[in-house]
């Protein structure tokens, strides 16, 4: 073996300029996909190799990481803000129909880290007393949308004490979880009196 070169078992592919190493076990784990197909020279197969030998794929080399490593230990892994639908369309190009029908259940399930998430909504009662203790309390994931003052009459407001105002907090959380939105205190609020 030529010192620069792989053994037969390793292939190298050019994927958008990034290159990638697996082998051709890895590729060929589904005998009818375009990388198998590929690294098998299949005449049927219009193949290109870059000036060290690499396969050249045109394709974008953010989504063909988690392809590789579905090929690798049939898990589908990516990273925070890789869209799922452009894994899907990555999946469908190189033809690997069980990664097709794994995303497609992960978007019909809405386990995506971009999508399928839901908004959960608070509205938090508090008097003026309040207010800035539970503002500064609000744990981790809870977002502050918007602090309302409930509206009262004149006559109420003037007969009330100075700091008796009282305030409608609304919330958010991204997710499912459903926490409180106070740091160490169980989901069960209580309403101010």
């Amino acid at each position: 073996m030529a010192s620069g070169s792989l053994p037969s078992e390793w292939v190298r592919l050019n994927v958008g300029g990034k290159v990638f190493m697996t082998t051709r076990s890895t590729l060929c784990r589904y005998s009818n996909s375009f990388l198998c197909r590929l690294c098998q020279d299949d005449p049927a197969l219009p193949t290109f190799k870059d000036e060290t030998g690499a396969y050249l794929i045109d394709r974008d080399p953010e989504y063909f990481s988690p392809v590789l490593n579905y090929l690798r230990h049939g898990k589908l892994c990516y990273d925070q803000g890789v869209s799922l639908e452009a894994i899907l369309e990555e999946a469908e190009f190189y033809n690997l129909e069980s990664l097709v029908m794994l995303v497609k259940q992960r978007l019909k399930d809405g386990d995506s880290a971009e999508e399928g998430r839901d908004m959960v909504y608070r509205i938090l009662p508090c008097r003026e007393t309040e207010l800035t203790m539970m503002l500064s309390t609000m744990s981790r994931g809870w977002k502050v949308e918007q602090v309302l003052t409930v509206n009262q009459s004149y006559s109420q407001a003037y007969t009330q004490a100075q700091h008796d105002s009282e305030f409608l907090i609304i919330v958010s959380q991204e997710g499912r979880q459903l926490q409180s939105p106070f740091a160490g205190q169980s989901d069960k609020l209580s309403k101010t009196t």
